[in-house]
């Protein structure tokens, strides 16, 4: 029977990074995965979603230069050339986590992995099994999909963002059933693909999670783009007859239409997997393993990280997670701090905020002030014909604190790391006005943002 200190159940963003982290410790380190390295990020999410993304851009940039006088003949698309760039791109990136691994001598045990009631971890492979023991465990057990439960659905054909990489070809229109990042994010993929995009969203704007008027300024770009958006709307049913689907939708004010989509795409939401350590009774946060700040769980030697712990369920969150356990699970220090998050839409135009929006600070009774500048006057962004968005910068009144920025436009999601850099530090609006920045770039809204807020705007 092997024996390892440490032992993390999971390959995904936030368990191979634990693990690589561990063994930097000093500790002997065994990985259990089930599926492909990367987890649901690498291979079914963030990356593939990100490539699909660049393609779409791509072919709206085609249709943009037609009005800078650029002109091509038709545009041909192939989607077995994109999903094959698409796989090379993972492939690429998988092969790099396994070099990592086998650098810092992690033992990669391919299997499903489960915990016993004694801290054992059998590993199932097929038909095989072993048995291993573990010091210390981290769950990186990840998510999946949630289905929800919708009458007829269960006679229908539909995808899931994990499935959806697997369609064969262009559908002639898809209906998304949910608006959060992860819709909105492929309804740009299809929009840009030519297909005709319904969203259907529960709440009363498309990426609830996210600044009203960023929220806003998305959903006027994606109508813009042809895309039908339905937001106070409940599927009540799904039809399937003569070969096709229809989803029954529900007004809040109770009308009822039907939606008609080739291609039907849930995206409402993702389930902690938690069958892995079942049998440990670990207690629970509503359906999420609870942990402290230091990543433990209620049993003293295991820890948990990534969406099986709920929170923010981002890859970079679940890394962050990951580094705090694997210190701790190590006899090291450290506990972790979500104050600043930075949090990325890579819809055309993207959104990227980090800290309070100003709906969370007018809630918290918050004293704060806040700037707008939109990107209209800025060169950088009328010389690339993405003029499309703004920054709001929120800062605390009594020391001009930094509480929160939103970003919404081009390339914004490589931009949102200057302010999370100032908050992390605790800088102020006079810091961040007092830094050069170079022109012309769309950054320099933020230092405008800054200086508008100190009453000293120069172009605002």
């Amino acid at each position: 029977m092997k024996k390892y200190d440490i032992v993390v159940i999971g390959g995904g963003p936030g368990g191979y990074v634990a693990a690589i982290r561990a063994a930097q410790y000093g500790k002997k380190v065994g990985l259990v995965e089930a599926r492909d390295l990367g987890g649901t990020c690498l291979n079914r999410g963030c990356i593939p979603s990100k490539t699909l993304l660049r393609h779409s851009e791509v072919i709206e940039s085609i249709e943009k230069a037609k009005s800078w006088g650029i002109e091509t003949g038709p545009v041909t698309l192939s989607l077995t050339k994109m999903l094959e760039r698409k796989d090379q791109v993972i492939q690429k990136l998988r092969n790099g986590i396994s070099f990592l691994l086998k650098k810092g001598k992690i033992d990669v045990l391919n299997g499903y992995g489960e915990v016993m009631q004694d801290g054992s971890i059998i590993v199932r492979a097929g038909e095989q099994e072993e048995t291993i023991t573990a010091g210390k465990i981290i769950l990186a057990t990840g998510s999946s999909p949630v289905i929800p439960a919708i009458p007829g659905l269960d006679q229908a054909s539909y995808y899931t963002s994990d499935t959806i990489f697997e369609i064969e070809r262009i559908p002639e229109s898809i209906v998304i059933v949910g608006g959060g990042i992860i819709g909105v994010e492929f309804a740009c993929i299809f929009s840009g693909l030519k297909v005709p995009v319904t969203i259907v969203e529960m709440g009363d704007r498309i990426v609830p999670g996210e600044d009203k008027d960023a929220a806003r300024a998305l959903a006027q770009s994606l109508r813009k783009k042809g895309v039908t958006v339905m937001t106070n709307s409940k599927v009540q049913e799904v039809v399937t007859s003569g070969g096709k689907q229809s989803v029954k939708v529900e007004s809040e004010s109770g009308k009822v239409e039907m939606v008609e989509g080739e291609a039907l795409l849930l995206s409402v939401g993702r389930n902690p997997n938690t069958s892995a350590f079942s049998q440990l009774k670990l207690e629970m946060n509503g359906p999420f393993v609870k942990v402290d700040r230091k990543m433990r769980t209620s049993h003293p030697s295991v820890y948990a990280v990534g969406d099986v712990v709920g929170g923010w369920q981002l890859a970079h969150v679940a890394s962050a997670e990951g580094l705090i356990a694997a210190a701790n699970a190590s006899g090291e220090k450290g506990e972790v701090d979500y104050k600043v998050v930075p949090r990325c839409v890579y819809t055309s135009p993207e959104i990227a905020s980090v800290g309070i929006t100003e709906e969370e600070a007018e809630k918290q009774g918050l004293s704060y002030k806040v700037t707008r500048v939109d990107h209209s006057s800025n060169g950088k962004a009328l010389a690339s014909d993405e003029k499309e968005g703004f920054v709001k910068l929120i800062a605390d009144t009594k020391y001009g604190e930094i509480l929160g920025v939103t970003m919404v436009g081009p390339h914004v999601t490589e931009m949102i790391t200057e302010p999370a850099a100032f908050m992390h530090l605790e800088g102020t609006v006079e810091e961040m006005a007092s830094m050069i920045h170079p022109h012309p770039t769309v950054s320099e809204t933020l230092y405008e943002a800054a200086a508008s807020w100190l009453g000293k705007g120069i172009h605002q």
